[in-house]
């Protein structure tokens, strides 16, 4: 869809505070967006679209405790060498082809 907006304009934002039992997410990730419309036909009581802008962009309100931020790690050098060992041992690339 073309919308006018450039990448940097195409935000998801998380707004939510410590007293409403839930947050709005405004997002125009394609990803998110299937995954947030798949989870409110699925459990609607939980999560609802609530707005469309029209350039691509949706709201949803979404019961706050769904929500996680997972913070992960980076890799060490050497966690990086002994997966890429393994995957070369184990011939990974080629198994999934």
């Amino acid at each position: 869809m073309k919308t006018g907006l450039t990448k940097k304009q195409k935000v998801t934002e998380v707004f939510y505070n410590a007293k409403d039992p839930a947050a709005e997410i405004y997002t125009h990730d394609t990803k998110l967006k299937k995954r947030l419309l798949s989870y409110a036909a699925k459990y609607p009581e939980l999560c609802k679209r609530t707005d469309d802008d029209g350039q691509g962009g949706l709201w949803f309100e979404i019961a706050k405790e769904r929500i996680s931020i997972r913070l992960t790690a980076p890799y060490s050098q050497e966690r990086r060498e002994v997966a890429s060992k393994l995957a070369k041992e184990n011939n990974t690339f080629r198994d999934l082809h």
